[in-house]
């Protein structure tokens, strides 16, 4: 059986302002308009985090804009989403995330043999001088891949 996959959204930003050091997939709560909306692509992630209260995750700051074909019960953009995770996980993601530093952050939005699905990434903040050498070496590369290139 192969998976079929439909990326809707990726936080491009996330991988330049963080050190992804773990990474785990999730289920999410919908409603119905917000898969619709998801089908058209009208996803962003550029602030969103995710945060545990009690035995349960929530996405915040995930903004699904409102179904263009809905009606007045269409919902609302920037609700909190409910993550669904195995409780083994949730509990190691849980602990990890009450250390000093460590932020949970949604990394990629999309299907999954019909389902929506987010991943997500234990993430630690970047310094200036970790971002500039990331630049300096996608730089280099860039410069060697040309190089190359020509002969």
């Amino acid at each position: 059986m192969s998976e079929s996959i439909k990326i809707i959204t990726t936080n491009r930003k996330a991988r330049h302002e963080y050190h992804i050091s773990e990474t785990v997939e999730a289920g999410l709560v919908l409603q119905g308009t917000e898969v619709k909306a998801l089908r058209e692509g009208r996803a962003n992630l550029q602030d969103a985090f995710c945060k545990v209260e009690g035995d349960e995750m929530y996405l915040l700051g995930a903004h699904i804009s409102p179904y263009s074909h809905g009606n007045l019960n269409n919902h609302d953009p920037v609700r909190p989403r409910k993550l669904l995770l195995h409780r083994r996980e949730l509990g190691k993601w849980k602990k990890a995330s009450e250390q000093k530093g460590f932020t949970i952050i949604p990394l990629k939005l999309y299907f999954k043999n019909g389902i929506a699905k987010v991943e997500i990434g234990m993430a630690r903040g970047k310094k200036l001088y970790d971002k500039r050498a990331d630049i300096a070496e996608r730089d280099t590369d860039r410069h060697l891949d040309r190089t190359l290139k020509q002969y």
